[in-house]
């Protein structure tokens, strides 16, 4: 099967079906340049959508990928971004061995073909050159044959005719004699011509245009053969990437199937156990008796009388804030009407209804312990050395925590120390490459870092000793400075109060289990604060309203009476002052119109 011999006359139509395969090579370049493009908007989305997800350094999130749930999370987002990258690899593979290549192939496609069909027009033009002398021939043969005939007619007539000379009859022989001639010649002219172009002819339809067409030919198969070429790279592309693409998948089979809850329920016992006992029962008030009710010492829910009467210890007279306090309820509003007779009963109050005992122990059980050392009152104090301000058991893991970095401080410090020796006895038996002593001064640096690790190091290993049991309570006065207050049915932290800024309203209930563990509390308490200094004062404030403070830690003011400001509002409603010396407490800041001192440390600028 050849284009030369089956499509011979068929040149228009090879021209255009060569041009329509260049067409259909051009449109899957582009089609796969569009995959590529698909391919790499693709791997860009799932690039963003994995660092989307992905924790934030430095914050809550890293905590919280500790659990395996969270980790086989991650590690589907990892195996995600390396799924994208096979795409990546893809599109880059596909630009590389189609994209390009097929593009070079149609440049040097389309010279060829351009080349082939020019010399096929030349061919063409040639045949076409060579039929029209023959045509010329052919009229010129003709035309002496006609001449001839009627100079030979003429000559006959002259011939006959009596009354013609001889010398016109002469003549017209000759004249007929003369176009015999040129049609002789003319004949044999045409006759050559003739045989040139069949053989011009023979050579064009025989051997020119089939080589040409055979070139075509060849030409047409070559570019089916890089398209097919082409699909088969375009697929075999796809399929180099899919083993990594089935281990990333694999990768996150693997990290579903490393989900383990026993183990997440472990980590948030480890993460949230206080090392607290639960609280022991309620005992019976009987309502009966005639005399005066008296409250258990571990009930959840104190007389505001009974209250008063714990905060001072033993009738110490210096009025101080009840630490153990829960903030029942929002500052109340100011009254509608700047005067108190406005209102018949005056604003209210932080007090809060007596509740059942069965809904305060629901509250106790269902809230949220957040306990802070006492030292945590003070204003703007930081968190214990020791970590007291945290439960027993949160406490020993922060402790060991610290100990473990100070351990690899230490070692680190001790390589380096390895290390400036090593190039010190270097430095002695190769006085040219240095001078010894000038690294005494480095190692006496790098020693002296290291018993000061391990002094902090033995202090915590200290505190974490005593937190494990391992050790004796310390004295009162380590209790003290650390802020731990210890008993001997609880020997972890059981006495801290809530942080000053979530809670600084004197609405507040403590819950003890035993009387001497309320006594001990209270004499470790009273002293701890005996030997606070007073808040200064950071301005004076004017009551707008009269409020009657009837809760525990709110102070009563009078309308238009001024006082100074010692504590500002922290964003909970409630500012902090003093009357005098034994007289402090929270009222609802907008009862009362502050003016905060420039001068003071802390102090705001209020317009």
């Amino acid at each position: 099967m050849s284009w030369g011999i089956e499509l011979w006359d068929q040149f228009d139509n090879l021209e255009k079906h060569t041009q329509w395969g260049i067409d259909i090579l051009e449109k899957y370049i582009k089609f796969v340049k569009e995959r590529t493009e698909i391919e790499l908007s693709y791997a860009k989305q799932l690039r963003n959508l994995s660092k989307k997800y992905q924790p934030k350094k430095n914050s809550k999130e890293e905590e919280e990928y500790r659990y395996t749930a969270c980790k086989a999370f991650l590690s589907t987002l990892n195996e995600m971004n390396d799924y994208a990258g096979q795409h990546e690899v893809i599109s880059e593979n596909m630009t590389s061995q189609i994209i390009v290549e097929l593009a070079r192939y149609v440049q040097e496609l389309k010279q060829e073909r351009k080349s082939h069909f020019h010399d096929g027009r030349k061919a063409q033009q040639h045949i076409e050159t060579c039929w029209k002398q023959l045509e010329s021939s052919k009229r010129r043969f003709e035309r002496d044959c006609k001449e001839a005939d009627r100079a030979q007619q003429y000559f006959e007539k002259m011939d006959a005719d009596i009354n013609v000379t001889k010398a016109d009859v002469e003549k017209a022989r000759q004249q007929a004699q003369t176009r015999h001639q040129m049609a002789e010649e003319s004949k044999a002219d045409y006759s050559s011509v003739l045989q040139k172009f069949n053989h011009e002819q023979h050579e064009y339809y025989h051997t020119h245009i089939p080589s040409i067409f055979q070139k075509i030919q060849e030409m047409e198969e070559r570019r089916i053969v890089r398209i097919g070429e082409s699909v088969k790279t375009y697929a075999e592309l796809d399929r180099q990437v899919i083993p990594i693409i089935g281990k990333c998948l694999d990768g996150i089979v693997k990290a579903a199937e490393s989900i383990d809850p026993k183990n997440d329920s472990q980590l948030v016992v480890e993460a949230y156990k206080s090392g607290f006992e639960p609280p022991g029962d309620i005992e019976f008030e009987d309502y009966t008796q005639p005399m005066k009710r008296t409250v258990s010492d571990n009930s959840l829910s104190n007389s505001r009388g009974e209250g008063k009467s714990e905060l001072k210890f033993g009738g110490k007279s210096k009025g101080k804030l009840w630490p153990f306090i829960k903030k029942n309820k929002p500052p109340p509003p100011p009254p509608a009407s700047a005067s108190p007779s406005a209102v018949p009963n005056g604003p209210q109050s932080p007090k809060q209804q007596k509740e059942p005992l069965s809904h305060r122990f629901n509250e106790f059980m269902t809230s949220k312990p957040k306990i802070h050392c006492f030292r945590s009152l003070k204003r703007g104090g930081a968190t214990p050395e020791d970590f007291s301000n945290l439960p027993p058991e949160q406490r020993r893991k922060k402790l060991q925590q610290k100990v473990d970095e100070l351990n690899k401080e230490i070692q680190k410090e001790m390589d380096q120390r390895d290390a400036i020796t090593k190039m010190k006895d270097v430095y002695l038996k190769n006085p040219q490459m240095g001078d010894p002593s000038s690294l005494d001064h480095k190692l006496a640096e790098v020693s002296q870092n290291i018993e000061k690790l391990r002094l902090e190091a033995q202090k915590f290993e200290a505190w974490l000793a005593e937190v494990e049991g391992r050790l004796p309570a310390r004295s009162d006065q380590a209790r003290r400075q650390s802020g731990m207050y210890e008993t001997q049915n609880a020997p972890s932290v059981n006495n801290c109060a809530q942080d000053r800024e979530s809670s600084p309203d004197g609405s507040y209930t403590e819950e003890q289990s035993q009387e001497s563990e309320v006594k001990v509390l209270a004499t470790d308490f009273d002293d701890e604060f005996d030997d606070e200094e007073p808040l200064p004062a950071i301005g004076t404030c004017k009551a707008l309203y009269t409020f009657e403070g009837q809760n525990e830690g709110t102070i009563s003011v009078v309308e238009g009476e001024t006082l100074y400001v010692i504590e500002e509002d922290k964003g909970d409603g409630w500012t902090r002052i003093r009357r005098n010396e034994d007289e402090e407490g929270y009222v609802p800041t907008s009862y009362v119109e502050v003016y905060l001192d420039k001068n003071a440390k802390g102090a705001k600028t209020y317009i």
